[in-house]
């Protein structure tokens, strides 16, 4: 078993520490966080030892998990990476792309291996419907939020927005081309409602939206493709799968047909893959489990996770203009 610490025990370190606990993957030997308080109060409610410093976790690690505030991640991570420690650390990977690839490059050079948290990967919906994304053209996602104090300390982009980032580049095949958007303050000091459009060198073209101000939550994404449009739910985990083919010369009484200007018939018809029941967080952390032990690829590598974070940046960058 792969001994593991984590770093950080907020809300989402309090979620990692109880899967970790009950994973056949991992030993779970304690964790740190600096609020000593909230930290007391948590080993004394679940059991979990409390180290009294980072470095005395991380010594006792074969792979520490870094769920910190973001401004914190390139310490914890080049503290660990340092001392050969393989490194699991939640989205946004650094605060800054040179913190990013500061952190990609040592872990090459130490030849630890990385995964940056990007969970919707895992999502099970996701996951069901991936392999039919092939060649997308146009993808539309929005990514809503009822105005929640954790996490503002960084605009919506790297709070929400990073999500969906990840997802568009893991599976257009092709170079950004260029990015506009527009973004504005509502509550905090930095943008709480972000629209981005990108377009990529191969013609296809992404709207994001994210707010963390609205008054009901929503994430869903919609890819379209020559003779398919497909649609995901990350949020109550469904998807729609619509295609289309060349119509039989003799279709069936409910088979739906549609004829274009030119003659040319089509027929629709519907997909419903299967969407396991899992938890992605738990997935996410034992898949890298998979490539420490079984020498598997990443899924989410930090490379992948420096990519995000400079698109991120160039999103953030349109909006102060």
């Amino acid at each position: 078993m792969i001994k593991v610490g984590v770093l950080g025990a907020g809300h989402l370190g309090k979620i990692h520490l109880r899967l970790l606990q009950d994973s056949i993957r991992y030993e779970l030997v304690g964790f740190y966080d600096s609020d000593q308080k909230n930290a007391q109060a948590l080993a004394e409610e679940k059991g979990y030892h409390l180290f009294e410093s980072e470095e005395e976790l991380i010594r006792a690690c074969d792979m520490v998990d870094i769920v910190t505030p973001t401004i914190f991640h390139y310490q914890n991570a080049i503290h660990s990476i340092k001392q050969g420690k393989h490194i699991f650390i939640e989205k946004p990977i650094a605060n800054s792309i040179t913190e990013a690839q500061e952190i990609t490059e040592l872990a090459a050079q130490k030849g630890v291996l990385g995964q940056v948290g990007h969970v919707e990967r895992f999502n099970p919906a996701y996951k069901a419907v991936k392999s039919s994304v092939t060649h997308p053209k146009f993808i539309e996602s929005h990514r809503l939020a009822e105005f929640n104090p954790r996490g503002t300390d960084v605009p919506v982009v790297l709070d929400l927005m990073i999500h969906d980032i990840d997802v568009l580049l893991s599976v257009v095949n092709s170079k950004v081309k260029s990015v506009s958007a527009s973004g504005v303050a509502v509550i905090s000091t930095t943008p709480d409602i972000t629209n981005a459009r990108i377009e990529f060198e191969n013609g296809c073209v992404a709207n994001l939206t994210a707010s963390r101000i609205s008054l009901k939550k929503m994430r869903k994404t919609r890819f379209f493709q020559k003779n398919a449009y497909i649609a995901v739910d990350f949020l109550e985990k469904k998807v729609e799968v619509v295609k289309m083919k060349t119509a039989p010369k003799n279709p069936d009484d409910f088979a739906l047909i549609l004829e274009n200007a030119e003659g040319e018939k089509k027929q629709i018809y519907f997909e419903n893959p299967t969407i396991d029941d899992s938890n992605a967080i738990l997935e996410e952390l034992e898949v890298f489990a998979d490539a420490i032990e079984d020498n598997k690829p990443v899924i989410v590598s930090l490379e992948n996770g420096t990519h995000a974070l400079e698109l991120a940046y160039q999103i953030m960058e349109c909006c102060q203009v």
